[in-house]
């Protein structure tokens, strides 16, 4: 079964899946093995993972590239972060041609100014809404699979109020969206409004220590909400963890200390799959 439709059943299903983010071949690999079902291919991770803000500084060829990567590297359905299309709905076209090369199951793509920020950070602005219904129009007209899922997704909560993301929202509902993502409600009283607004599946960003409430698995069920992704969480740990590391080296000359909270050199070689590609390797050697 292809990666698209895929996705599109586990969406028609109408359960709630809790969805890591990555960045990498590697955090794919860890959250696959983790038991996740679905994978979210962070475009603010993949950006931090090469030392720079998530600020619309990487082009869409440096992102195929690793989403590329990632989605080779796993075998459940990858959904990407499309930015805002990279420009018009030209450019979201041409770039749509890379992602679907690249194998991801579908996209969300946003309609903030680009060059864009993360989600949760402050000084945002907002393109007209008929800009990106046109982009939405154009990526269901042209893409090479009718099961691509595409997103729509607004960031206009925090620029123009809650109430005028909702009518933004619809307007991306009607040009053709798979699925509604409102980025940043506030309140809990906000994601139940957008559960009772749309009957069309519904994409919730919800990561401890943002600016949406987190809630239970329970509640989101309750509510409807199909697609919950933690983008950043991965690699906030990893992050952490890594500053751990790095502080025994340079103080003891190595991590005996962190013994308990590190991988072993077996299970390093169990996450990137290593025993194939040495039995791979013993079948064709010369």
């Amino acid at each position: 079964m292809r990666k698209t439709t895929a996705l599109r059943k586990l969406i028609e299903s109408g359960k709630t899946y809790l969805i890591p983010g990555v960045y990498d071949g590697l955090s794919a690999r860890i959250a696959q093995a983790a038991g996740a079902e679905l994978l979210y291919a962070t475009g603010g991770g993949i950006a931090r993972s090469t030392g720079i803000p998530d600020m619309g500084l990487f082009n869409p060829v440096q992102i195929v590239e690793r989403l590329e990567q990632i989605v080779d590297s796993v075998d459940v359905p990858v959904i990407a972060d499309f930015d805002t299309g990279y420009g018009n709905a030209l450019n979201a076209l041409h770039t749509l041609k890379g992602f679907e090369r690249a194998g991801v199951a579908g996209f969300h793509i946003e309609d903030q100014v680009f060059p864009k920020r993360c989600g949760h950070m402050e000084g945002k602005a907002v393109v007209p809404a008929a800009e990106l219904a046109s982009k939405i129009r154009a990526i269901k007209d042209n893409a090479a699979d009718d099961d691509l899922i595409v997103i729509a997704r607004t960031d206009s909560v925090a620029v123009e109020g809650f109430d005028a993301a909702l009518d933004r929202m619809h307007l991306y509902m009607e040009a053709g969206a798979d699925v509604a993502f409102i980025e940043a409600p506030t309140t809990v009283e906000q994601i139940e409004r957008i559960s009772t607004e749309f009957s069309q599946p519904k994409l919730l960003n919800m990561f401890w220590s943002g600016k949406t409430p987190v809630l239970q698995r329970a509640k989101l069920e309750e509510l409807g909400i199909n697609l919950v992704i933690a983008p950043g969480d991965l690699q906030r740990a990893a992050m952490h963890a890594m500053r751990q590391a790095a502080d025994a080296i340079l103080r003891d000359g190595h991590t005996e200390s962190l013994s308990d909270v590190m991988a072993t050199f077996d299970d390093r070689e169990v996450a990137i799959n290593s025993a194939k590609y040495m039995a791979l390797d013993e079948k064709y050697a010369v």
